[in-house]
C-alpha cells in the first residue's frame, strides 16, 4: 500500500461500550434530532473504539456552503450532534452570471495552469456570496481559489497542502543519525559511503498488490515520476539512488497503517496511501488534502530518508480522514502539526532508545542536520517550554508544539499504546476549526470513556501543564 508476506498476530481493542457516555463538552454537543436537517449531503462514516462517527457538507439549495459541516457521533446507543452549519442570508440567487469556464481561464491566467475542476459553492457571510471553486494542482501542492460568481472577483486563495519544514530520506529506520548514535553525520550531496553501512536494515515489505512488480499495496501507492520495478520484488538501493526513498516512504506508510490496525483501528485511513519522492527539489515535504497525497522533497537530506518526516506527512493523512477537512482555523492547523510531530516520535518509540545523543523528544534528527547546527540535531520538539495561549504567535508548527508536548507528556504518564488509543480515538470528535481547549475536552472526555477516571485525570493535567486547560 511482495514478494515475502509477513503475517502478524493483531490483538484487536475491543472496549466496553456499555460504560456510562461522558458528554463530549461544549454548545456544540447536543440531543440529535430524529433525521439530520434536509440540506446537508453525506461525505463519509467512520468506525471507532467507541462508536460511529458520520460527517456531511452542508448546502443550501443543493449547493455546498464553505466551511458549513454538520456531524454525529453515535457512541453506547447514544447520539451527539457536531453543528458547524453556516448562515446564508442575503443571497441575490444561485444563478452564476460568470460561466465556470471564465472563471476557469481567469485563475489560470494568475496560476499559469488550468484549474482541474470548477464547482458552484456559495459563501457565507452577511450577506452570502455565489463563487466558483477551482482546484488547481501546481508542483508546490493544490491551490484553492474562490472566484465571485458575478464579478469575477477573486475572494480568497490559499495553498491546500499541510506542509512540514522539512527535507531529507531512506530504510533507514528510524533515520541513520539515532540508528549510529552519530551526530556528525552530514547529507554530502547525496552521497552514500561507508559511514552509513551498518545503518542500513533490510526489512520485509508487506502488502504489496499480487502480480506487481512496483510499490503498490494495500495500504502505500507510489506515484514518483520513474518509479522503480522490480520483477521479483527486490528493491535494494542505497541513499544515493532515487529507489531508495521510494521504498522507505512505502515501508514507513504501511508499517504506520499496520500499527493502526494493531491499536484496534480498522477505519483510519485504511487504503492505499498516494505519495511521491520525486520532482520537488525543495528542503521540504507536504500532505495535500486536495488529491489525498503525500509529497516528500529533495532538498538538503533527501525527506523520505527520516522516517520521521513520512510519519510527520502521514500523520495530516490520518487526520484528514477522520475529519474531514481538518485544520480550517489557526489553532485546528496547529493541533494537526502538532499531532504530526508526536506521531513521528511515537512511531520511533516502536524501533529506536530513548537516548541522551538522540532522545525521543527531538523531531526529525536525520532530516534537520541540513539547516540547524546544535546537538542533537531537532527540527521541533515535543517537550518544549511553550504554553498556551501565552506562547502562541499565530504560526501553525511553532504553535504546535504545545499541542505535541502536552501529548507527549499523555504518552510518558500512560504509556504508549494507552495513550494512542486516546489520542487517535478522541479525533474523531473533532471538527475542522476546533480549538485546542476544545480538542483538550474531548480527549479528556476519551480517556474517561475508555480507561476511566484516573486515566482522565492524567490526561487532564497534561493538557493543564500546558495551559490549554485550567
Amino acid at each position: 500500500m511482495w514478494g515475502v508476506s509477513l503475517k502478524r498476530t493483531v490483538r484487536v481493542f475491543a472496549p466496553l461500550v456499555t460504560i456510562a457516555l461522558v458528554l463530549w463538552g461544549g454548545a456544540e454537543a447536543q440531543a440529535a434530532p430524529a433525521s439530520v436537517p434536509a440540506d446537508l449531503k453525506l461525505v463519509q462514516s467512520r468506525q471507532s473504539l467507541l462508536g460511529t462517527h458520520t460527517w456531511y457538507q452542508q448546502t443550501y439549495q443543493g449547493i455546498p456552503v464553505v466551511g458549513g459541516y454538520y456531524a454525529t457521533h453515535r457512541v453506547g446507543g447514544k447520539l451527539t450532534v457536531d453543528d458547524g452549519r453556516k448562515a446564508v442570508t442575503g443571497l441575490s440567487g444561485t444563478s452564476a452570471g460568470l460561466t465556470a469556464q471564465r472563471a476557469r481561464s481567469a485563475v489560470a491566467g494568475r496560476l499559469g495552469k488550468q484549474p482541474a475542476s470548477a464547482q458552484l459553492v456559495i459563501v457565507p457571510g452577511s450577506p452570502a456570496r455565489l463563487a466558483w471553486k477551482t482546484l488547481t494542482t501546481t508542483g508546490r501542492g493544490t491551490y484553492q481559489t474562490l472566484v465571485d460568481a458575478g464579478s469575477g472577483t477573486v475572494l480568497q486563495e490559499k495553498n491546500t497542502v499541510r506542509e512540514a519544514d522539512v527535507g531529507v530520506g531512506r530504510v533507514f529506520d528510524p533515520n541513520p543519525v539515532v540508528a549510529l548514535q552519530n551526530e556528525s553525520l552530514t547529507d554530502n550531496d547525496n552521497a552514500d559511503g561507508p559511514q552509513f553501512a551498518r545503518a542500513y536494515r533490510t526489512v520485509l515489505l508487506t502488502q504489496l498488490n499480487r502480480g506487481t512488480s512496483t510499490l503498490q499495496g494495500a495500504y502505500a501507492n507510489n506515484i514518483s515520476e520513474n518509479p522503480v520495478t522490480s520483477k521479483h520484488r527486490v528493491f535494494l538501493f542505497n541513499r544515493s539512488q532515487d529507489g531508495f526513498e521510494q521504498v522507505m516512504a512505502y515501508y514507513s506508510i504501511t508499517d504506520a497503517q499496520q500499527y493502526l490496525h494493531r491499536l484496534g483501528f480498522r477505519h483510519v485511513n485504511s487504503e492505499p496511501q498516494d505519495y511521491s519522492t520525486t520532482g520537488l527539489t525543495d528542503d521540504n515535504s507536504f500532505y495535500d488534502p486536495s488529491v489525498d497525497a503525500i509529497t516528500f522533497g529533495t532538498g538538503g537530506v533527501d525527506d523520505a530518508e527520516d522516517n520521521e518526516v513520512i510519519w510527520h506527512e502521514y500523520g495530516h493523512a490520518i487526520q484528514d480522514d477522520q475529519v474531514p477537512g481538518f485544520g480550517e482555523s489557526e489553532e485546528a492547523g496547529a493541533i494537526g502539526e502538532g499531532f504530526g510531530d508526536y506521531w513521528a516520535v511515537t512511531m520511533s518509540q516502536a524501533t529506536s532508545r530513548d537516548t541522551k545523543v538522540t532522545p525521543w523528544a527531538c523531531v526529525m534528527d536525520w532530516d534537520s542536520t541540513s539547516y540547524t547546527d546544535d546537538t542533537p540535531h531537532c527540527l521541533r520538539r515535543t517537550d518544549g517550554p511553550k504554553v498556551y495561549p501565552g506562547d502562541l504567535d499565530g504560526e501553525v508548527h511553532d504553535d504546535g508544539e504545545i499541542w505535541s508536548h502536552a501529548l507527549w507528556d499523555i504518552n510518558r504518564s500512560l504509556g504508549r499504546t494507552t495513550a494512542n488509543r486516546i489520542v487517535l480515538e478522541s479525533q474523531f470528535f473533532f471538527n475542522p476549526l476546533i480549538t485546542m481547549p476544545a480538542a483538550a475536552e474531548k480527549t479528556v472526555a476519551t480517556a474517561q470513556a475508555l480507561y476511566g477516571p484516573h486515566a482522565a485525570a492524567k490526561v487532564r493535567k497534561a493538557f493543564r501543564d500546558r495551559g490549554i486547560l485550567s
